[in-house]
């Protein structure tokens, strides 16, 4: 009895410690801080298509101030932002703010390129292993497979265990399959054959019901039908030129490039047409907010993610240039659409708990025809004659047929297998090529890639070049235009140069944990990525060589 005794009471003693200890051990880690992630709810990644970094605040007076105002105001924004590679193309740019990376890592170094193993010409976002979805047409043969490293939404969707839902929306198949990543669960984009959203058997085999439902009302029907006249009495445009010059180019079925634009004539014929109007992007946004809502996204307590790229505002600037009625009433309306999407996503989660940023994939140059009448240097560049005739002088000296393939994203491609069968001097043609560039007198100079340390350049322009060189993608000799030359016809304008009107883009970060400010420090289309990174706690896409903002991230 006694020695029972002694073990109940034994008993107690060890429970007592036991409970001691547990509740020590509370007491210990309610002082402790907790480690919990926090995260946004969402965030949407918005890339405007040929934004110009003075746009932000070119037609400030006449935004709202609820759209492009309030993203300055509340927002922090990297002033000093700057493409660090060229060309500055729409895949290039799309894939270097979501890999965080430039061409020379993630492959992506053009909308296309030529394939000396292939012999033919591929475009970035090309796949024929899989199918359209949403339509009959080609238009679906898509997907991320060209592009070489992660994305920031890759890295979200591996920091959750694939918890995190991703969607791309865009015009553009390029601008919504390459932000959403390799492991995107849909991306998005529309087909101008059928009037269609579409997207690839990549992703889903079928079309969720809320975008057949889309379809089905044929809005961009109802949005063509409006056709395309001023926001405001079109004398109060006066940050732009008259409206009709005649380095503006002209749409089908029209007598000259003015308002009002007959966009109503292609309803139900030329789907294509809404992508050269402001009402593309209404389109974009509506079909992001019904995504938003169809698809639940910042619902489930795990950070989602929306990457949405406007491109009406490329094939407008495209057209007509930056100086025109038409671009200026394109942001104008543009910045409506951001008011109204800032509103949504408001009333949605509620200000503060979506993280929000914007910038764009390249900038464009003043429209040639511009530049001239008010007695600016530029101009345009050409060089089919030029490659032709060194087809013909290779051609008599060394008996090859072609030995310039062909001419891309700034550079020029050999025929190396023809060059080796002739048992030709290949380096005496690289220098021959070089010497009859450089005696154009647009071109600034041209160099041998493969010896590109070796070139007489500035060294920012050296290093942009170098970051968009791709030893299994790129040609061999690159041709440097002057500054404000562009590559294309005499009407409309073009992007694709290092140049500050090209390479500089607008960088702003709004909502979940940012304090309002700006900072002038030179930052990077690549730091984006590294940004957003630091701000979740996540891990940087594979390739990726951007730092993240500190004047931002500080706080993290």
């Amino acid at each position: 009895m006694k020695k029972f005794y002694l073990l109940l009471t034994a008993l107690a003693f060890i429970s007592s410690i036991s409970i001691a200890q547990k509740k020590t051990t509370k007491a210990i880690e309610s002082k402790q801080p907790s480690t919990d992630v926090k995260r946004p709810k969402i965030v949407i990644g918005m890339v405007i298509d040929q934004m110009r970094w003075d746009y932000l605040y070119r037609f400030s007076n006449r935004y709202s101030n609820g759209g492009f105002k309030r993203l300055v105001k509340e927002g922090f924004s990297a002033e000093n932002t700057f493409i660090p590679y060229t060309p500055t193309y729409t895949a290039c740019g799309h894939a270097s703010i979501y890999t965080g990376s430039v061409p020379a890592i993630n492959g992506i170094i053009g909308n296309d390129w030529y394939d000396s193993q292939l012999k033919r010409s591929v475009y970035c976002a090309e796949d024929t292993s899989v199918r359209t979805v949403g339509s009959n047409t080609r238009a679906g043969l898509m997907s991320p497979k060209n592009m070489l490293s992660s994305t920031i939404t890759d890295e979200l969707r591996l920091a959750t265990n694939f918890k995190s839902k991703v969607i791309g929306i865009s015009l553009k198949d390029r601008g919504s399959i390459l932000p959403a990543g390799h492991t995107a669960n849909a991306a998005y984009w529309f087909d101008g054959q059928s009037g269609n959203w579409i997207t690839s058997t990549y992703y889903t085999e079928k079309l969720p019901a809320w975008v057949e439902n889309y379809n089905n009302l044929k809005m961009v029907d109802k949005f063509l039908e409006k056709n395309w006249n001023t926001l405001y009495p079109i004398e109060t445009y006066s940050l732009s030129t008259a409206d009709d010059r005649s380095y503006e180019g002209k749409s089908r079925g029209e007598q000259a490039p003015v308002f009002p634009h007959p966009f109503k004539l292609y309803a139900g014929k030329n789907y294509e047409m809404i992508k050269s109007m402001p009402y593309g992007n209404t389109m974009t946004l509506d079909l992001a907010k019904l995504a938003i809502t169809s698809e639940k996204l910042g619902e489930s307590g795990t950070t989602d993610f929306l990457a949405v790229s406007c491109s009406s505002t490329d094939y407008v600037g495209h057209q007509y240039g930056p100086n025109s009625i038409e671009i200026e009433d394109t942001y104008l309306r543009l910045d409506k659409d951001l008011e109204d999407f800032f509103n949504f996503l408001d009333n949605k989660y509620g200000k503060g708990n979506y993280l929000f940023f914007i910038s764009a994939d390249h900038g464009a140059a003043h429209a040639p025809g511009f530049l001239e009448e008010n007695k600016l240097p530029g101009g345009t560049f050409g060089d089919s004659q030029i490659i032709k005739k060194l087809n013909t002088l290779f051609e008599s000296k060394y008996n090859i047929k072609k030995t310039i393939v062909t001419s891309t994203n700034s550079q020029i491609v050999f025929n190396h297998e023809a060059i080796e069968e002739a048992k030709a001097d290949y380096d005496a043609i690289k220098r021959t090529t070089i010497a009859e560039f450089r005696k154009l007198p647009h071109v600034a100079d041209a160099f041998d890639l493969s010896k590109l340390s070796e070139a007489t350049l500035v060294e920012s322009l050296k290093k942009s070049i170098t970051n968009g060189y791709n030893a299994r993608r790129s040609g061999d000799i690159y041709i440097l235009l002057r500054p404000a030359v562009i590559e294309g016809s005499k009407t409309g304008t073009t992007h694709g140069s290092g140049y500050p009107y090209d390479s500089h883009i607008p960088c702003v970060f709004m909502g979940w944990n940012v304090k309002p400010g700006k900072t002038n420090k030179t930052h990077y289309m690549t730091d984006i990525a590294a940004t957003i990174a630091a701000m979740l706690h996540i891990q940087m896409p594979s390739g990726c060589i951007g730092e993240p903002i500190t004047e931002l991230t500080h706080q993290f």
